[in-house]
């Protein structure tokens, strides 16, 4: 069992919990699932050893995965389509409270997660680049 400042123990459980638990909900749902799960084993492993044999296969899939978004170009399109309906569904959810989960709290996630998308699209875009030019 690890000696230390308590406190910083119990913040790093609950920050890297939440980013787990936020990456597993986007495995299913539109957004970067799989990052935000190797974050949140990161974070974890920080404070918890006996976790960092996971970070490595997670992120192992995660850099695929990334890769594979920007493999042709359908595949950028799709994801910036995904990521423009995203946006315009999180406004019209935030101008339109009588909506199921109607209002901005659910319309401004919805917009972070459509501006997430294209921020990792032009990190994956960026990554795979560099490596072609390497080789």
């Amino acid at each position: 069992m690890a000696t230390g400042n308590p406190v910083k123990r119990v913040t790093v459980a609950v920050v890297g919990a939440v980013l787990l638990a936020i990456g597993i909900a986007l495995l299913v749902l539109p957004g970067p699932g799989l990052l935000l799960v190797l974050a949140g084993l990161v974070v974890l492993a920080s404070e918890f050893p006996a976790l960092e044999r996971y970070v490595d296969p997670v992120r192992d899939r995660a850099m695929k995965a990334a890769e594979d978004s920007v493999a042709s170009q359908l595949r950028i399109a799709g994801s910036v389509l995904a990521g423009l309906a995203l946006v315009a569904a999180g406004i019209v959810w935030g101008l339109n409270p009588d909506l199921p989960f109607g209002g901005w709290s659910a319309g401004s996630s919805l917009i972070l997660s459509g501006f997430i998308i294209w921020g990792l699209l032009i990190w994956s875009y960026q990554r795979v680049d560099k490596r072609r030019a390497r080789h």
